[in-house]
């Protein structure tokens, strides 16, 4: 099989009739035409869709090694620079179909399986791990384009950093039973983006594992007995792209995954009962280096529309001649450019692991992921400063399309535009910065890799710091 289309991915999430609830109902019919999911599935249908344009080809797929079908270029393994800039090329091609808002359009989650399975040697020889049918899993996905979501973080009952979950039903999924057939999984897990509209859910354990039965990784068809998606309330605000530029078109709903005693059959088990690998595997493998350059490389798409949305902003209402206005823009100026920086650097400094995967320099990927949660929420707040009244001042499509339209015609145009397209720059710098998508989407890219703290702190001890050390001491001495 080659990669598929937007249709082709449509049909096959409607067919899965996976177990989805929504506001205390579930999902029935095909989910693809649910309120909830139809925006973002459409715009993730168009990304597929892309791979058959003739003229974009070369950027977003490449022959496969085993079968010579075209296939997508997130799944590819880079053996050397030259293929980092393919990826990253890819990605953000993608990521401007949907300027940057989608941060789990299909090739993170490819991105991540071809991460982990290019070092899944380092499970050979280790207890109850099966790097066979970690590398077999990631051909199966590379030659199905399937679409993927994932959850590792348990609920959050008690974040003490001794919390031993002591319950007679578990709260945190755990392997319960072992059989012929494979394992067991019972309870729940945080927080899957695009929960319910996917294909597959690869399932990690997240660090800090004490108990042995809590160090898996796996992977199911989201439809899987006993595996249901709780969602959150729905951050769609409408269906009018004039009302709801954003969150009509790349509203990822969150979810809550429930495991009642979920059978996952042992070739799609890749490790279990082992805390030791449960906690060193994403460290040790090329698993953060590659997220974290397909996530900065989408970050930096996002910037450029937020420096877009702010100068439109100011151009539409003449704004531009004041100091402090040209102050703000360029903190996102200055942001970009550094991101931009940082994402080549690690290409430039990438290096042949072990295995002769060419690895992006971690460290410079490190820095961006620690830079843009800080920035992020400053971009928000920069267009909420630049707007103004002006983001108070937006009414809906169906007002412009009533009697009174004469009114609004008058009182609500600008210096450069007329009322309707000024009201829908404003609208559409509403949904970005201050309507339930556009808050959500703060929340998620100050989390998007972590705690921003832990974030910090593995920065430090990972830096080599030594030879600045020595430095000092020599000019002491």
């Amino acid at each position: 099989m080659s990669v598929i289309t937007g249709k082709q991915y449509i049909e096959r999430i409607d067919k899965l009739k996976t177990e989805v609830w929504v506001n205390g109902e579930r999902v029935t019919g095909n989910i693809s035409e649910h309120p909830a999911f139809k925006g973002v599935m459409k715009s993730q249908a168009t990304l597929y869709d892309l791979q058959h344009d003739n003229t974009l080809k070369d950027i977003l797929t490449y022959l496969s090694p085993s079968t010579g079908e075209l296939v997508g270029m997130s799944y590819l393994q880079p053996k050397t620079k030259e293929d980092l800039v393919k990826r990253r090329e890819m990605i953000q091609h993608w990521a401007k179909t949907n300027n940057g808002f989608m941060g789990r359009s299909p090739d993170y989650m490819n991105t991540t399986l071809m991460a982990l399975a290019s070092s899944s040697d380092l499970l050979k020889g280790k207890k109850n791990c099966f790097p066979e049918y970690l590398q077999s899993f990631y051909e199966f996905a590379r030659e199905h384009d399937l679409s993927m979501t994932h959850t590792f973080i348990d609920p959050q009952v008690n974040r003490s950093p001794y919390y031993f979950e002591n319950e007679h039903e578990p709260i945190a999924a755990k392997v319960v039973d072992r059989n012929a057939e494979g394992i067991i999984v019972k309870g729940a897990k945080l927080l899957a983006t695009q929960g319910g509209i996917t294909d597959e859910i690869l399932v990690l354990s997240s660090g800090e594992i004490m108990e042995e039965e809590s160090g898996f990784a796996f992977s199911i068809p989201s439809n899987s007995k006993g595996l249901k998606f709780i969602c959150r309330e729905s951050f769609v605000g409408g269906d009018s792209a004039f009302s709801y530029p954003l969150s009509s078109r790349y509203e990822e709903m969150d979810s809550i995954v429930v495991f009642d005693n979920v059978l996952v059959p042992w070739e799609r088990v890749f490790y279990y009962d082992n805390s030791e690998i449960a906690n060193s595997f994403q460290i040790t493998s090329s698993f953060q280096a590659f997220a974290l350059h397909q996530v900065i490389s989408r970050q930096i798409v996002k910037t450029e529309f937020i420096l877009g949305v702010a100068q439109s902003i100011i151009d539409t209402i003449n704004i531009k001649d004041y100091q402090h206005v040209q102050e703000k823009v360029s903190e996102i100026i200055v942001a970009l450019e550094t991101m931009k920086a940082l994402v080549i650097k690690s290409e430039v400094e990438a290096q042949l692991d072990e295995w002769g995967v060419m690895r992006p320099d971690r460290t410079s990927l490190q820095v961006g992921i620690n830079i843009f949660p800080r920035v992020y929420p400053r971009f928000t707040e920069i267009i909420q400063l630049l707007g103004a009244s002006g983001l108070m001042t937006v009414p809906t499509e169906l007002t412009f399309q009533s009697s009174i339209r004469k009114d609004l015609d008058q009182y609500l145009q600008s210096k450069t535009t007329n009322a309707e397209e000024r009201v829908k720059l404003f609208r559409l710098a509403w949904d970005l910065t201050m309507s339930s998508f556009g808050t959500r989407q703060t929340l998620y890219e100050r989390f998007f890799f972590g705690d921003p703290i832990r974030l910090s702190s593995l920065l430090y001890y990972l830096y080599n710091k030594e030879p600045y050390v020595e430095r000092v001491k020599e000019i002491l001495e």
